[in-house]
């Protein structure tokens, strides 16, 4: 009766362990990708959307008539930029109300250049259009979650997770949400880390106010909620019967 109590209960030991050991499967980034290969990158640049601050820099073989173009629109407040409005619009001196929302920094600069020639306001303009309050939040199992701001051009969900100090021993790599705005319609992605499918989808870059959302493993929530009870109640009677057993043997 004894020894069938003994094997018992380490089998039911061995189970505990394995249960509460993470496979590396889970743990690792990218288990299919192949060294080898060399993939395409895939990239789309995000376009104006409504309440983006965007630096606006003419020149031209005229610098003095350009100066006018370069004073910064601030609608009354302290931005450095022009605040897209509600409307999706910006003004500038001279050019007036332009439609910005809905088209990208480039085609933007190419509209201007465009608007400054027709309408013989600068020989050979040069214009710059630069968003600069380009953010994204990151909240869940991540070291350091919160919204940063970032300067380049695109940026990619791994240098996203970079800014936050990378998932904790807890996120789950598995089911990573990424919630996106844009043409006033808010879409939603999963991403799996520990596969590299998603480097070709148009999430692989991120765009501003994407906000990503790394969810919890079992684990994680085996330990925060009524499983746990559970678990610490079972551990319990574990460290009783095996008590018995050393008392009887």
């Amino acid at each position: 009766m004894i020894l069938f109590q003994k094997k018992s209960f380490l089998l039911i030991l061995v189970l505990l362990i394995v249960s509460s050991c993470a496979s590396k499967k889970d743990l690792l980034y990218f288990n299919d990708l192949n060294i080898k290969q060399q993939d395409k990158t895939v990239f789309s640049e995000p376009k104006i959307q409504v309440n983006d601050i965007l630096s606006v820099t003419v020149s031209s073989s005229s610098p003095d008539l350009a100066l006018i173009y370069n004073v910064n629109q601030t609608n009354a407040t302290s931005i450095n930029g022009y605040l897209v409005a509600m409307d999706g619009t910006i003004t500038l001196p001279i050019l007036g109300k332009i439609k910005v929302q809905e088209i990208t920094t480039l085609e933007l600069e190419k509209l201007l250049v465009k608007k400054l020639i027709d309408g013989n306001q600068l020989l050979n303009p040069t214009v710059t259009v630069r968003l600069t309050n380009a953010k994204f939040t990151i909240l869940g199992e991540v070291n350091k979650p919160g919204t940063y701001t970032f300067n380049e051009q695109n940026i990619s969900i791994l240098q996203a997770l970079g800014y936050a100090g990378d998932l904790t021993i807890h996120g789950k790599r598995q089911d990573i949400l990424i919630i996106r705005e844009e043409n006033n319609k808010r879409s939603y992605m999963t991403i799996d880390m520990t596969s590299k499918k998603w480097f070709d989808s148009p999430y692989y870059y991120i765009k501003p106010n994407d906000v990503i959302y790394v969810n919890p493993n079992y684990a994680k929530i085996k330990s925060s909620g009524p499983i746990a009870t559970v678990a610490n109640l079972f551990g319990v009677i574990s460290i009783a019967f095996t008590t018995i057993l050393l008392l009887t043997k």
